[in-house]
């Protein structure tokens, strides 16, 4: 990826729609880009937007599609979603007197639906939520969030970051209107990466310079000169996923680690969230028994093992649900580690549980 990124700032640092050869090779870039993004996300090239990262384009495709919003409007948000999901509804509202309401979790911290159902209404326009939380891992129902959202006449909105490294998309397949990821996640560049439906995004008054061209449907949504070096980056990612086996490979491989991980972990170390591996991707929110998570974290550090410490995780609806003091530690598997790197860090908390025991 670095080497695409170089190369891209050496011999392709231009700007669209010019007849000398760097012109044309941006152009060569973002259409491989395209291309490669509706490969990932199993939709068209042309209904991929890409922007600074997922935050950026949530607020920019938040704010375009409230042009025709009302006060009283309603917009649903997730308990387990990242701020980065729920901020730019939030600030919507607080401009155009929306109404954002958060649709709760159960006790086992997957979404609960019988509390989503009953938020719903007419006045529902968008329901928005987080595929897989990045706080605790805990997968949602994609396809069942989709279906219900437009039974009420309201745009299916997913917030797809923690998601994406772990799991296949197919926006077909949930029926989504809109989905933003970002591909730093699986090992690609800082980005944002966003589909919208096609007939969705034509019906919108995109904000943009206007000499800028309306076609293909999702450029108009790109608010200045793309990132073409991030973009070649992005391309150089796809093509190592492809190379290891893509999803197929990934996915029973980092739940291999993940299983191996809560079989092996001891009583003194509570995880927040789902006990097992069923509904959830290989994160996990942790403390040790006696043990600031602030300490665990700078003595796993030091060992050569990269987790955190943190409070709300900028899940901040789910924060104030898990009922842990304070901070927690974060830690996940990917599909770059092995068995051994879990044995390891098992080993560590064991250590530190029984020194602070």
């Amino acid at each position: 990826m670095g080497d695409a990124i170089a190369r891209t700032l050496r011999e392709a640092s231009a700007n669209l729609g010019a007849v000398y050869p760097t012109s044309q090779r941006v152009k060569e870039i973002l259409e491989q880009a395209e291309s490669s993004a509706s490969r990932l996300l199993g939709c068209d090239p042309h209904e991929v937007i890409f922007g600074a990262n997922m935050t950026t384009l949530d607020f920019v495709l938040s704010r375009t599609a409230a042009r025709e919003f009302s006060p009283g409007d309603e917009i649903l948000i997730s308990a387990l979603d990242h701020d980065g999901g729920v901020a730019p509804w939030l600030e919507l509202a607080h401009d155009k007197e929306l109404v954002v309401r958060v649709v709760e979790c159960d006790e086992d911290t997957r979404l609960d639906f019988d509390d989503l159902e009953r938020k719903l209404s007419p006045r529902t326009r968008v329901v928005a939520f987080a595929w897989a939380s990045n706080a605790i891992g805990t997968i949602v129902d994609a396809e069942r969030v989709c279906r219900l959202a437009h039974e009420a006449g309201a745009l299916a909105w997913i917030d797809a970051v923690h998601f994406a490294a772990h799991e296949p998309i197919d926006v077909r397949a949930v029926d989504a209107d809109v989905l933003i990821c970002s591909p730093y996640k699986f090992c690609g560049p800082h980005l944002g990466v966003a589909y919208g439906r096609a007939s969705v995004l034509d019906s919108w008054r995109p904000y943009k310079a206007r000499p800028a061209p309306m076609d293909p449907l999702g450029r108009r949504f790109a608010t200045g000169t793309m990132p073409f070096e991030l973009l070649a980056g992005f391309n150089a990612t796809i093509d190592y996923l492809d190379s290891i086996g893509g999803f197929d490979a990934i996915v029973p491989y980092e739940r291999s680690l993940g299983h191996r991980f809560l079989d092996s972990i001891p009583d003194t170390v509570t995880v927040y969230g789902l006990p097992s591996m069923e509904g959830r991707v290989p994160t996990f929110l942790l403390n040790v028994e006696g043990v600031p998570a602030a300490e665990v974290a700078q003595e796993l550090a030091a060992r050569d093992m990269g987790v955190w410490a943190h409070d709300s995780w900028y899940s901040l609806n789910l924060y104030q649900r898990l009922g842990y003091e304070n901070q927690a530690v974060r830690l996940g598997f990917i599909h770059y580690n092995t068995p051994e790197e879990v044995d390891r860090l098992v080993a560590a908390l064991v250590e530190l549980s029984d020194r602070a025991g």
